[in-house]
């Protein structure tokens, strides 16, 4: 009996081509993330700069320096920042978990797509804090000074949450550098555990992610994340 010349099989074949596709599919979905993700943070970031500097060369034509309304706008921009990680931390258990998790539910399965429903929140967000630097921006005194600060803290807070949120942990888009941050490790550890629910969802909050996960006993699993993060990251930078 001749023998039968050896043949990929067509299950073989298909396997191979649909993984070809999704991984194709993958990189372009990253692609048009990031270019969204550079574009809206470089167009934020350059009118807040623009704006920082027109609203005190303009209150300074004067002569005085409105010394109150800077530190008070610098102060307000810190408080709001900070404010922005409780403020985050309380809606994602009270409400993105509950009332909202129809729309939240997206971030907790496989992305169809560059975009989720749950993107929706940063829209939500950034809502409150236009209408703080418009008001900030085109007033003088004390309080639009305030108001421009935080609305300033806000911003700030968006574009870091979305580096290292959507970036450093889920992988959207390449973050460079801060992949390699220590501290910066321990945050998306600490939210890649919250999507494991192994600690009822804790942590909720993101950037003091690692604190939460230490006062409900998570230290020994939150190092194993980090670890695992690790080698994974070594992996992929040398493949």
């Amino acid at each position: 009996m001749d023998d039968k010349p050896e043949s990929t099989s067509s299950p073989d074949i298909l396997t191979t081509s649909r993984l070809l596709k999704k991984a194709e599919r993958k990189k372009s979905e990253r692609f048009t993330y990031l270019i969204a993700a550079m574009m809206s943070s470089f167009g934020v970031t350059s009118m807040a700069i623009m704006a920082v500097y027109y609203r005190f060369s303009w209150q300074m034509k004067g002569g005085e320096v409105p010394l109150s309304e800077m530190f008070g706008t610098f102060a307000l921009s810190v408080g709001a920042a900070v404010g922005m990680e409780f403020w985050a931390r309380w809606a994602h258990r009270v409400l993105w978990h509950a009332s909202l998790w129809n729309m939240h539910e997206s971030h907790h399965k496989p992305r169809e797509g560059a975009f989720e429903l749950n993107d929706v929140f940063a829209i939500i967000n950034a809502v409150p804090a236009i209408g703080l630097l418009y008001y900030g921006f085109f007033d003088k005194g004390l309080v639009p000074g305030l108001c421009f600060g935080a609305g300033l803290g806000i911003t700030m807070f968006g574009i870091a949450y979305m580096f290292v949120h959507d970036g450093l942990v889920h992988k959207r888009f390449p973050v460079g550098p801060i992949a390699n941050v220590p501290y910066l490790r321990k945050v998306a550890a600490a939210h890649q555990l919250h999507h494991t629910d192994k600690f009822k969802g804790v942590p909720y909050g993101l950037f003091l992610g690692p604190k939460a996960m230490e006062e409900v006993g998570g230290k020994e699993e939150l190092e194993k994340e980090i670890s695992r993060r690790i080698k994974l990251y070594n992996k992929g930078s040398t493949s």
